[in-house]
């Protein structure tokens, strides 16, 4: 496993770090793998603990302030020199034998992409099922998704692949659903793993509503960047079709051509050109990205 790199990312772990980090560090020993650890602008004494490690498949990048989840996951793969690359969380809750199962589905799969999925199995809270599952929901209805766990944090990848996309991902903790969602739009080859997450052995989670705010956010940015149309076209049919069915009975009546109507119609119109301008800037962006 000599080509495969362990991109993790850490903020505020100081508690789970020195429980989790020996383990990896004798699994890259035994596998030949590498690791990269990006403290994100820690408080605690992560970077401490980090310097203090000395091993040859080990690495760490430091943020001075916090980036985010999404923007220590860019640091850290953008740094990455091997064919592949997993990133994994810092609290424990993801399996090492996983990432040697994934890995190989990988080379079996020739895949572009192996999204670790934990379908079947319960959520934290059923607070966070309600959001993953909302997100999925929505997720779903604006793209074509045929993978379960968009929002796993354990990926691998093609590397190339993933630094030519990483300018168009978000610092956010969106960047899993983000970076997902590029692959499968540009028709690269993306499958599923089943894999077990345990809870966490240490710190505190960051995820929290806003998260899910802002990963719909990421999604509708997406949309609008692959297929624009997908949203201006049927606001843009509702609002014409509001103010036919809103006008017709009034000139039917003899009481003229409403405002109100005229008005939706002119927005709809409106709507429909935003759409066609917004699939030119859309179509000069992905040639742009696309470029080697």
């Amino acid at each position: 496993m000599n080509d495969l790199t362990i991109v993790m990312p850490a903020y505020n772990e100081g508690e789970s770090l020195p429980k989790f980090i020996p383990e990896l560090i004798s699994f890259c020993e035994k596998y030949g793998c590498y690791c990269i650890v990006v403290n994100d602008g820690s408080k605690d004494n992560t970077l401490q603990y980090l310097k203090s490690i000395n091993a040859d498949k080990f690495s760490y990048i430091s943020h001075k302030i916090n980036r985010g989840y999404g923007g220590a996951l860019k640091s850290g793969l953008a740094r990455v020199v091997t064919k592949y690359a997993i990133t994994i969380d810092s609290d424990g809750q993801h399996l090492l034998s996983d990432v040697k199962k994934i890995y190989e589905k990988m080379l079996s799969s020739d895949a572009d992409m192996i999204v670790g999925s934990r379908k079947g199995q319960k959520s934290t809270s059923w607070y966070r099922g309600v959001g993953k599952f909302l997100i999925r929901s929505i997720a779903g209805i604006l793209l074509p998704i045929p993978i379960y766990d968009i929002n796993s944090g354990m990926k691998m990848y093609d590397s190339d692949l993933c630094k030519r996309y990483l300018s168009l991902c978000p610092d956010t903790m969106a960047f899993s659903d983000t970076i997902l969602l590029i692959f499968l739009q540009h028709r690269h080859l993306v499958l599923e793993e089943p894999i077990t997450v345990l809870d966490r052995i240490g710190g505190v989670s960051t995820i929290n509503t806003m998260t899910a705010l802002d990963t719909i956010k990421q999604i509708l940015n997406m949309v609008v960047l692959f297929n624009p149309m997908k949203i201006f076209l049927p606001i843009s049919f509702l609002l014409i079709l509001a103010g036919i069915g809103w006008g017709i009975p009034i000139v039917y009546k003899g009481n003229g051509v409403s405002v109100g109507a005229l008005l939706a119609i002119l927005c709809g119109v409106i709507f429909f050109f935003l759409g066609l301008l917004a699939e030119q800037i859309s179509i000069i962006r992905r040639i742009n990205v696309d470029k080697p």
